[in-house]
């Protein structure tokens, strides 16, 4: 649950921006519960999708991969949007090269992937908005990236278009270890959520959980959080 004040505003990389707030520690609890989804089946290759545009996945998934990078860990954050691409936006990277030159044009690897301010995260942007988004999506070549990603880090979030939105997210699902939906708090209508639900499961994905995005966070929380974390008044955080 990623907490905010109500008002639509948000930081999108809170996470490095200002790591002590209170959606910074909301962010490292989502990281916290990924282990405890699947002990067995550890994932390391999770996308996240949405019902529909607008309810915070890409904030979601910068987020988490900034935190999952400050454990240690080697994280890659890949942007499969190929429609309304978002990762290369909030990093303020280049998108001029990315996943479109590797599939059309046999980029490699390191010419297009981007270390991030953060060590251990590394940018794979979208590239060039292609022509045909669900025939790249899913063909066999981007099948056999995955497996080159996994060599490389120990984590690949994977950042997908809505589900209900079109076909690229469900073609995705099934070649991931798991996928996050993403819903936002007072927005997202109850039938769309249960749609989009139901169209992962057929697609054979394996559903992590859902994060409920952008929920009303009251003074009473802001207080109790601050006690534990010592922080004062001048020094909190609003979302």
């Amino acid at each position: 649950m990623i907490k905010g004040n109500g008002n639509g505003s948000y930081v999108d990389l809170i996470a490095q921006k200002h790591p002590k707030s209170a959606a910074a520690e909301a962010y490292r609890t989502l990281r916290t519960n990924l282990g405890f989804a699947a002990p067995d089946h550890p994932a390391r290759l999770i996308m996240a999708t949405s019902a529909g545009p607008g309810d915070g996945k890409t904030s979601t998934m910068s987020n988490l991969a900034v935190v999952l990078a400050q454990t240690g860990q080697n994280v890659c954050l890949v942007d499969c949007d190929l429609r309304k691409p978002r990762i290369h936006k909030v990093f303020e990277i280049d998108n001029t090269r990315g996943l479109t030159n590797v599939l059309l044009q046999n980029a490699v690897l390191d010419e297009v992937i981007i270390p991030a301010e953060t060590a251990g995260l590394f940018l794979f942007p979208s590239g060039p908005i292609p022509p045909n988004p669900a025939e790249l999506i899913g063909s066999e070549k981007i099948k056999d990236l995955w497996p080159q990603l996994l060599e490389r880090y120990d984590y690949v979030l994977v950042d997908a278009p809505p589900v209900l939105a079109v076909t690229d997210a469900s073609l995705l699902a099934g070649q991931m270890d798991g996928v996050i939906l993403i819903v936002k708090s007072g927005t997202s209508r109850v039938d769309m959520i249960q749609d989009a639900k139901a169209q992962l499961v057929k697609a054979n994905s394996r559903i992590l959980g859902v994060v409920l995005n952008q929920v009303r966070m009251s003074q009473k929380d802001y207080s109790y959080y601050y006690y534990y974390h010592g922080k004062s008044k001048e020094d909190q955080i609003r979302l």
